[in-house]
């Protein structure tokens, strides 16, 4: 026969036992908000040039030769402001083949462009979706919260899906 636990003794596991637990949404509600502003932080740095094009220059560029992970190509301007260029650079992608046509934005003071309108908008934000599905794991696993990581998930799913559809 196992004796009873004292009363005390009993309050003090679940005092422990609900600090730990609180320890760990904690930590893991932390983690989850690092992974969702790193995968911002990873967006961002291209969303900014395609979401906020006041001021910069918009056009197109014909891609003529891809090597060493950079196509580029001849840029004709679209807006007012913007100068025709020999030679522009865009990143190589799977959503950037030799000898299509683009709508781009230049970088400014630079020769770089990044791809726009919605097939670029959502090619941006490509690095929040994968942290939207990384975070779903973390939440569910973590915090034992199912239904908001389903959500997290299904968002970041959804966001790479529309994506893959908007480059085909």
């Amino acid at each position: 026969m196992i004796p009873a636990m004292p009363a005390s003794a009993r309050t003090a596991r679940q005092a422990s036992v609900s600090a730990l637990r609180l320890g760990r949404v904690a930590t893991m509600g932390a983690l989850a908000a690092l992974i969702l502003f790193a995968g911002v932080w990873g967006s961002w740095g291209t969303a900014q040039h395609v979401m906020l094009t006041k001021g910069r220059e918009r056009g197109t560029v014909r891609v003529a030769g891809c090597a060493g992970g950079v196509c580029s190509g001849p840029f004709t301007p679209a807006s007012a402001g913007a100068g025709a260029r020999a030679r522009v650079e865009i990143e190589q992608s799977v959503a950037v083949r030799p000898g299509a046509t683009y709508d781009v934005v230049l970088k400014p003071d630079s020769s770089q462009a990044v791809r726009s309108g919605p097939a670029g908008i959502l090619y941006a934000w490509v690095p929040l979706g994968g942290a939207l599905l990384l975070a779903a794991v973390v939440v569910a696993g973590g915090m034992r919260l199912v239904r908001p990581a389903w959500v997290l998930g299904l968002a970041g799913a959804g966001l790479l899906t529309a994506v893959f559809v908007a480059l085909q």
